[in-house]
Formats: structure tokens, sequence, C-alpha cells
């Protein structure tokens, strides 16, 4: 077990790489006052709401009610920006492996794990850290992930860490006719006749993440409020919980509660922006656990770094005045990494004044 001096931690969790799981295995009794959020970034039993959820919607009656189904799609999507689907034709099998490989990944060593950091890391396309933007965050955020961007089958068998690589990429395969269905639906809503996949999809990103077991998880998060600055975010759960989704037009918070074998998804700002506003990409946040570990697995569907996106034509040929501008993507990105998790605030990056 490794030795930790308690006064530079910051040291041991992100230089060292053992990130806040290598803290939760020494067996600390109470949370370290880097991690402790201010009182207004904590969730408490003031701020939830426990008789109101997410829609669920069934996915195996799409050819059927096609229509029908759409409808419910553009609808959560307008007014929740979160909905959870069930009977997706992604085997259970798939899902199991990946979750089992993310343990796998967590479980090696941190020297092995530390190889992927930004400092040691051969890509940038592959990073192993810790909380979200340690330089930039007045408190830190209670999970370890490793994220990897997509660019083909070849770079990820060349630079992907081999734990996990094989079940990372046949999770992203088989989400693929998935994402593909979901945007159909949502193009239909905003009368979209050809839906351009090269900017609505044309980059995807998988994170694995791990949040384990707290000390002291009422004052800290797992992470902090936020939107994602995806097109679509496809998320699996394991069964713990601890998402909870911001309610439109409120300062409440709904948990989204594990289902065997569905996916989490959510409107990021790129959809959003796209929509002229009528799609929501919905702050969301994750609490810590003081008696388990868990996982997350999400795939953020994403334009090209190099697309330029503003809200689609379709959307104002009715005379709607646009509400955001026309961004390059990887613009709209930079700005999100650089700063502390903020709510909604990087969308403002993107709005007219």
């Amino acid at each position: 077990m490794p030795t930790i001096d308690l006064s530079n931690i910051t040291d041991f969790v992100v230089n060292e790489g053992h990130g806040v799981k290598g803290l939760s295995e020494i067996g600390l009794q109470k949370l370290p006052k880097q991690y402790i959020q201010p009182i207004e970034e904590r969730i408490t039993t003031n701020t939830v709401i426990l008789d109101d959820q997410i829609p669920i919607i069934d996915m195996s009656n799409w050819v059927i009610h096609n229509k029908f189904v759409s409808e419910k799609i553009c609808n959560a999507a307008e007014k929740w920006g979160f909905f959870q689907i069930i009977n997706h034709d992604i085997s259970l099998e798939v899902l199991e492996s990946v979750k089992n490989a993310t343990y796998r990944f967590f479980k090696q060593p941190a020297v092995e794990k530390n190889k992927h950091s930004k400092e040691n890391s051969s890509t940038n396309n592959v990073r192993y850290g810790t909380s979200f933007t340690p330089k930039a965050e007045k408190a830190l955020e209670w999970k370890d992930y490793l994220s990897l961007f997509y660019v083909s089958d070849e770079e990820a068998a060349a630079l992907w860490p081999c734990a996990l690589r094989d079940e990372a990429l046949e999770f992203m395969r088989n989400s693929e006719i998935v994402m593909k269905k979901l945007l159909e639906a949502l193009m239909k809503g905003l009368n979209v006749k050809e839906i351009n996949e090269s900017v609505l999809m044309g980059s995807k990103r998988i994170n694995v993440n791990y949040y384990p077991k707290c000390p002291n998880p009422e004052l800290t998060v797992g992470v902090g409020r936020h939107s994602d600055v995806s097109t679509l975010t496809i998320l699996l759960q394991d069964n713990i919980g601890g998402l909870y989704v911001k309610k439109l037009d409120s300062d409440m918070w709904v948990h989204v509660p594990p289902i065997h074998g569905a996916l989490v998804i959510n409107i990021g700002d790129a959809l959003q922006i796209m929509s002229n506003g009528r799609y929501k990409s919905i702050e969301h946040r994750v609490m810590a656990n003081g008696n388990n570990n868990r996982i997350s697995v999400p795939i953020f569907v994403n334009p090209k770094p190099s697309d330029i996106i503003g809200p689609l034509k379709e959307v104002l040929e009715s005379g709607e005045e646009p509400i955001y501008k026309q961004v390059l993507y990887s613009d709209y990105v930079k700005h999100f990494f650089r700063k502390a998790h903020d709510g909604k605030d990087t969308v403002d990056f993107a709005k007219i004044n």
C-alpha cells in the first residue's frame, strides 16, 4: 500500500497517478479539504424531487410505431434533455463486458494507468486523469477517468490500453445504429430532411469513469454540475446510481435510477445550438457514494473538431431568429475544458449578444 503525505494530496492523486481510487484504498476516515465543495455545489434533500423521473422510451416499438416513438424522443429532448432507452438491441453481453473491462483498467497499478496521463501519454487522444480540470478547480471532484477519442480501429489497436480496448470498441460499434436512429428522429422533429452525419456524429469519444467509495460523500461531488458539449451522449450506468439531472426551469434535481440493460441518453450543447434552443442540453451531476464504488461509461457523439456549428437552416426557415452564432466546434470544446465545471455557462460562448 502506498504511503501518502496528507499535506500534498495533489501530488499523490494527480502527479503520481493514484487518483481518488488510491486515496479511497488507503482507508481515509475523513475527506481531504481539497475535495470539500462549497455548500451551494452539494446536493441536499431540500433540492431533490423524489416523485418525478426522466422519460423511459421503449425502442422495441421503433419499426411498428416509428412515428409514436420518434415523437416521444423529440418530446423528451425538449422537456427534459434526458431520457432512458430500453430494448435498444445492444446486447447485455456487450454492456457487461465493457463494465467488467472498466474495472479491469482501474484495478491496474498507478504506474500502469499513469502511462496514459497528460504528461506521459504519447497522444492527446488517450488521456487518464482525475477530477475534471484540477489546475482550474477550487475544489476537486471525486472521480478518476480514462478518455479515448476515436480516430480509427487501427489507431485504437495501437494506442488504447489493452485492458479495455476491445470491449470499448465493441460498445461503440454496437451503439452506432442506436445513435443514428435517435438522430434520425430528432432531425425529423426539426423538419430536417437530409441528415448530415458528418456534422452530427463526425467524431466520437468514449470515457470510462470510476467513482470510488468516499468518506463524507455529502461534502463533495463525483462530478460537478455541467452540460455536455456533445451532439448526444449515450451513457451506460452500473447498478449503484448517483446521476442527477436538473429539472427544466427549476433549481431542483431528479435522480436517474439505474435500469438493468437501459442506456441514458442526453442532449448535448452542440444539438441545443443546432436546434436553436428547441432541444435542451441540461445540467447534470454525480453524487459521491459512501458505501460503494461506482462506474459509468459515456459515449460522446460530436461534430468534427473542424466543423462550424450554428442553428440549422431548416429551423430558421419559419422566420425564427437565431439565438446562437456560428462557432468552430474545436473552439467551443477548448473553452469548455479550460475551466472548472460551471453549469450551463459554456453555452453562453455561442450566444448572440
